[in-house]
């Protein structure tokens, strides 16, 4: 996996013409994908949908990544759809567009690799529907959500929204068209952690090395588990799960968490020990109770 930023952006700066709207690069095994449109507080055009979704079906089939931090430069991370780039255009090109960034949120939806949004300041419209693709968000502080597409006069946020938070709360946000704070997007469920402004980089930083650290066909083999399971029942779901254990099983790579538990029990390091609850905070586990 190579890196497509070609070091045409400043951190909050302009962007030149020619630059990428979507940045990647690869370190140790984890990807980090930045949105870099600042100038435009990262609003959502065609090109950048083009190139998110470039991006994450790389991102799906390197072999060399095992995690994906997706943040974004400059004071918002996305300011919703580009309004201004619809103008002169006909309903045709505009069914296109909405098109193209549905297949965005679902290349990075259906990446087999853990996607981990770290958002920050606004995050309006589309820029809800990248975090809502995403497995799970962690927020700073100041981060403001809303969804406003019927203000807009479109449709918008219909179906990730309600399945993150339910019908209702959905229909209240969408209808009104106000904003939620990083607090009550945490209780809702929209993000699962809060952190100070200047503790978002850190902290994505240790949830992908907590993630990178675990055994990689695990890591997708739940991810996919868990995906397909919340798709249908109990007793299917159940099975669904015991075809990656089967999987898992077949791979041998089962064999390093036993000897890794093992080891702890004599003795080991707390590296060899896997984590639960918060990765970032949480201590190792020291009870076989854990390991069910």
């Amino acid at each position: 996996m190579t890196t497509t930023d070609s070091g045409t952006t400043t951190a909050d700066g302009p962007s030149r013409p020619d630059a990428p709207r979507v940045t990647c690069a690869v370190t140790d095994g984890i990807a980090r994908v930045e949105l870099a449109r600042p100038e435009a507080r990262n609003a959502v055009d065609l090109r950048m949908c083009r190139e998110l979704r470039s991006v994450f079906e790389e991102l799906d089939a390197a072999d060399d990544v095992r995690v994906v931090l997706l943040s974004a430069r400059g004071p918002a991370f996305c300011a919703g759809a580009d309004l201004k780039e619809r103008a002169g255009r006909d309903a045709a090109w505009v069914r296109r567009r909405r098109l193209a960034s549905f297949a965005a949120y679902q290349a990075v939806q259906e990446c087999r690799r853990p996607v981990v949004a770290l958002v920050h300041g606004a995050v309006v419209g589309s820029g809800g529907e990248i975090t809502l693709a995403a497995d799970f968000a962690v927020a700073a502080e100041s981060t403001t959500f809303r969804f406003p597409e019927p203000h807009w006069g479109t449709v918008g946020a219909t179906q990730r929204l309600q399945r993150a938070i339910g019908k209702r709360r959905a229909k209240e946000l969408l209808f009104t068209g106000r904003s939620m704070s990083a607090a009550e997007a945490l209780d809702l469920g929209v993000v699962s952690r809060v952190v100070s402004d200047d503790l978002l980089a850190q902290a994505g930083a240790d949830v992908a090395t907590a993630i990178a650290g675990a055994p990689a066909l695990a890591i997708s083999l739940t991810k996919r588990a868990v995906d397909l399971g919340s798709e249908t029942d109990l007793d299917r779901g159940i099975r669904i799960e015991m075809s990656a254990i089967e999987q898992c099983l077949s791979d041998g790579g089962w064999r390093d968490g036993v000897d890794r538990f093992s080891r702890r029990g004599s003795g080991g390091s707390a590296t060899d020990r896997p984590l639960t609850g918060d990765p970032v905070t949480d201590s190792p586990v020291t009870t076989d109770e854990e390991q069910r």
